[in-house]
């Protein structure tokens, strides 16, 4: 015997049942969105401000973007190591700890970041590598574990600062950030970058409050203090 087919008012009542279970799913996913850029903001207020303004720290944190097949860095990264050379040249910080992807060996995010700098003039001794900052919360959770930083100058994009420093402040780093808008002409790529934070708001809030180690961990690197005290 053939199934029967379900009564329209069955179809109905299932139609009702996943509008319901739609509706309430989305409106958990705006609250914890909201939420944890409500989060982001509050806990970074007061401590962002212009590279002319930004108080003195021991290391500027730049945290690490695309670069090309041949290593050069993207408009993106080449702005915000920019901003950490003109803060090592004007005295707000004393060494710069450069934190990136180098997950295979074709692509290294800290290795252009390191060319990029000494080519405009900064002594290779002032720069210090991180080769695991695979995502924000490793870059801040290993600048505290690993390398031992306390206090620094987070650099990036305008757009991200926000959700950085509060990352680099909850891990145990006193944290003042400055951020880049030369690249805001990029006006496409800005724009997904700032839509991007969204989802990218509520991540942090779930790797911050899960306090998880970051992707490599590793023994104690004493590079940021030999550069800072160089």
């Amino acid at each position: 015997m053939r199934p029967r087919p379900p009564s329209k008012a069955a179809v109905r009542r299932w139609v009702r049942r996943g509008v319901k279970l739609g509706a309430a799913g989305a409106l958990a996913l705006a609250t914890a969105v909201a939420g944890s850029v409500i989060w982001v903001r509050t806990a970074s207020d007061g401590h962002i401000f212009s590279a002319e303004e930004v108080p003195p720290a021991p290391v500027a944190l730049v945290l690490g973007a695309r670069v090309y097949p041949d290593g050069t860095p993207s408009p993106f990264l080449a702005a915000r190591l920019d901003v950490a050379r003109r803060l090592l040249e004007t005295g707000k910080v004393r060494a710069i700890l450069v934190s990136g992807d180098h997950m295979s060996w074709e692509y290294n995010e800290p290795g252009g970041m390191l060319r990029y700098l000494t080519a405009a003039g900064v002594p290779t001794g002032k720069v210090v590598l991180d080769h695991a900052g695979f995502d924000t919360y490793d870059s801040c959770a290993r600048a505290r574990r690993v390398f031992g930083v306390r206090q620094a100058i987070v650099v990036t994009q305008a757009f991200h600062l926000p959700r950085a420093v509060t990352l680099c402040r909850r891990l145990g780093v006193d944290a003042t950030g400055v951020g880049d808008e030369t690249v805001r002409r990029y006006e496409r790529t800005w724009r997904v970058g700032h839509t991007r934070e969204l989802g990218a708001s509520v991540k942090a809030a779930v790797d911050a409050v899960s306090g998880r180690d970051p992707v490599h961990l590793g023994p104690r690197e004493t590079g940021v203090d030999e550069a800072v005290a160089g």
